[in-house]
């Protein structure tokens, strides 16, 4: 912390303590908490498993503020506002400096309770992360136009957004309408220990496919990949698919009719970097995507990897990249994983350099724009 300056106090708020903004919001608490600011989280009480609690258990010393449980369910409902009440009690006990709401659950708590303490002369700087949420809502469908007329609403009440990539600051753009509040673009960044490059084992696979085992991230494009990757070169190759999903038999009867089943293994989930071990190139054929931290865990690990051009993977990789293939194509994926297996320097030519790689997605660079961010914003709101 710079010399003179006093310890923030900022709560992060959203609803479900699974997956991307799970993970985005522990690495801000550990980054922020070790730059010596008091740090808390409000979240849903009714989502999560042994496992999350096994993530809360490890970041629970470092929540200063306290973690915050209540029921939030996913849809609006009528209990919202007796929650939204306790968490205001609550939250204005513990004098914050910066309310940040990551998904659209988490935007209304951060803004309303932020608004709410402001109405009281209370300064807080109320931020917004949507990590997709409410953007994922169709615009032809009234359901939608609600939300999204909602998001509309809430920017009045919102000091900056912040978005994970440019390409979710365009689709919040085109689905809610041009920005009238400050904005700003933080990328997702890993940790400094998740730099060390992972070594495979010795009987390693070619290819490796980590994620949910559903249609959307794209494992049946993956499997018809790889049966064409096969033929074009000309001898058997193998492949990892780890994860589970709701469609998990499904992909084994697929495999299974085209007699892939001995050459691509099917295991259950497992941390990312145990997974990459597996397998010398890692493949993200997603139909959809927004800021996916699986490109950028793998990339840190020093694995070579061929993802569909979707979302914000053409700002990892590259807008040129060669290592992009065009979504729910599996002829263009498998011409890259050909490239990518045939190619001796393929890794070295394609990948981004590490350094310049580093600089941008560590989870140091995240917190430390994010805190640049809360200062200015709480400075700017001390003065008014």
């Amino acid at each position: 912390m710079t010399p003179g300056t006093r310890p923030l106090r900022i709560i992060h708020c959203f609803r479900s303590p699974v997956g991307g903004i799970f993970r985005h919001v522990r690495d801000l608490v550990e980054e922020h908490r070790a730059a010596g600011h008091e740090v808390g989280i409000l979240c849903d009480s009714s989502t999560g498993g042994a496992h999350e609690e096994r993530l809360f258990d490890a970041i629970r010393p470092q929540l200063s503020l306290g973690l915050i449980r209540i029921p939030i369910r996913r849809s609006v409902a009528p209990s919202d506002l007796n929650a939204l009440y306790n968490s205001y009690k609550h939250i204005k006990s513990l004098q914050p400096d910066v309310l940040h709401g990551h998904g659209a659950k988490g935007g209304v708590l951060a803004r309303l309770i932020g608004s709410a303490l402001r109405v009281n002369r209370y300064r807080v700087a109320r931020l917004y992360s949507p990590h997709g949420g409410s953007l994922h809502y169709d615009r032809a469908k009234l359901s939608g136009r609600i939300v999204l007329k909602l998001e509309r609403l809430q920017e009045r009440f919102t000091d900056s957004l912040v978005f994970v990539c440019e390409f979710e600051r365009n689709a919040y753009e085109t689905k809610v309408g041009k920005i009238t509040t400050r904005s700003q673009v933080i990328y997702n960044g890993v940790r400094d220990s998740e730099f060390e490059p992972v070594t495979p084992v010795e009987d390693c696979a070619d290819f490796l496919y980590i994620g949910m085992l559903r249609d959307l991230k794209g494992p049946d494009k993956f499997i018809d990949a790889f049966g064409r990757t096969e033929r074009a070169i000309g001898h058997p190759l193998s492949a990892v698919m780890v994860g589970d999903g709701p469609d998990r038999d499904r992909y084994h009867r697929m495999m299974a009719e085209r007699g892939l089943g001995r050459r691509i293994h099917m295991l259950e989930a497992m941390p990312a970097r145990q997974a990459f071990a597996l397998a010398r190139n890692v493949v993200v054929p997603s139909r959809a995507e927004a800021m996916p931290y699986i490109v950028i865990e793998a990339l840190a690990a020093g694995k070579p990897v061929i993802a569909t051009r979707v979302g914000g993977v053409p700002e990892i990789l590259g807008a040129d990249s060669p290592a992009l293939a065009v979504p729910g194509d599996p002829a263009d994926l498998a011409h890259v994983m050909v490239d990518a297996m045939t190619n001796p320097t393929w890794c070295e030519d394609v990948m981004p350099a590490p350094d310049a790689f580093k600089a941008v997605f560590s989870a140091s660079a995240m917190a430390e724009q994010m805190l640049s961010l809360y200062r200015e914003l709480t400075g700017r709101i001390s003065n008014i």
